[in-house]
């Protein structure tokens, strides 16, 4: 079964930049993309394939023709794709935010909750982000705060650099700073409750929606106990496991892993270019790309330099 090259879903939220054009290889024409959704079967920005007999078709498409073997045995458990994959420019800073749990979600929003990790693919010198709060507060202070604008002296400011982690459980509020651009590993999930968004307004003129009281029911008001996942992986919970592959070209040239029956694999390309191999076809990649492999696809081979995040599904 072949490996399928991925085009991704775009998203121009007004927050964004061109840094996913210029530098990822993106194909778009739009003045900003904020957003492009790499591995996606969700309605609102499906991936599309571009390679081989299935090209032109969504990703679920591919799926419902193919069957649910290509997903391998770990997603039995799951009625929908279990994760959705992004790349992130922001140029400027997002709303402040927090994502709901899947009992939440599912009973209020007809959808999963959204659990996710943040790989840090860059940074400008200085950046931050806001991760859960400084020290833990009432729901009444909470609430008050949101409406005096004072929520973020009680927020935990985190610096980042190139190569930091940051595991979100639901629950938990969050905010991408300015000048960091990032590698989002989500559940399939596009349930955002916005809390504060300095006061911006969207392409029509109006501030966007906040969602207060659900944010109020759903924020876990506490300092975020941070999440050290298991070696050799840099992510693991029960939706995803990520890893990291790097190859120098000099010294390190090649990497060799088997896909097995258990889960499908989904590689995307941070940095560098070469080949990857499988079953006798040759795939060229560059910065950027995106490839999924269907489970049960073998032993394949990379080739060239590389910065690479792999996410699979875990038992």
């Amino acid at each position: 079964m072949s490996v399928l090259k991925l085009k991704p879903a775009f998203k121009d939220y007004l927050w964004g930049g061109h840094r996913l054009v210029e530098e990822y290889n993106k194909d778009y024409e739009g003045d900003v993309l904020a957003e492009s959704w790499e591995l996606s079967c969700h309605p609102d920005g499906p991936s599309v394939i571009a390679n081989g007999e299935f090209a032109g078709k969504t990703l679920q498409e591919y799926i419902d023709l193919a069957g649910k073997k290509v997903l391998g045995t770990n997603c039995d458990r799951f009625e929908m794709f279990p994760i959705l994959i992004k790349l992130i420019d922001a140029k400027d800073n997002l709303s402040i935010q927090v994502h709901p749990s899947n009992e939440y979600a599912l009973k209020n929003e007809k959808q999963y909750g959204k659990t996710e990790m943040w790989y840090i693919v860059d940074a400008e010198p200085g950046a931050f982000l806001y991760y859960g709060f400084e020290h833990e507060i009432s729901k009444e202070e909470f609430e008050e705060r949101i409406k005096n604008d004072t929520l973020t002296d009680v927020l935990h400011k985190a610096y980042v650099q190139k190569g930091d982690v940051f595991f979100i459980e639901s629950g938990t509020l969050h905010a991408i700073g300015a000048g960091i651009l990032i590698a989002e590993i989500q559940q399939n999930s596009n349930v955002t409750y916005r809390i504060f968004d300095y006061g911006r307004v969207g392409k029509d003129g109006k501030r966007r929606e906040l969602h207060i009281d659900k944010a109020l029911d759903v924020t876990k008001r506490t300092p975020v106990e941070k999440v050290v996942s298991p070696a050799p992986h840099i992510g693991e919970c029960d939706y995803f496991v990520v890893d990291k592959i790097s190859l120098d070209g000099k010294y390190i040239k090649e990497f060799r892993g088997t896909v097995g029956s258990e889960s499908f694999m989904h590689i995307l390309i941070m940095d560098g270019e070469g080949t990857l191999t499988n079953n006798g076809e040759v795939f060229e990649y560059k910065k950027g790309d995106s490839f999924f492999f269907p489970a049960d696809s073998g032993d394949y081979s990379i080739n060239g330099t590389l910065e690479a995040v792999v996410t699979t599904e875990r038992a």
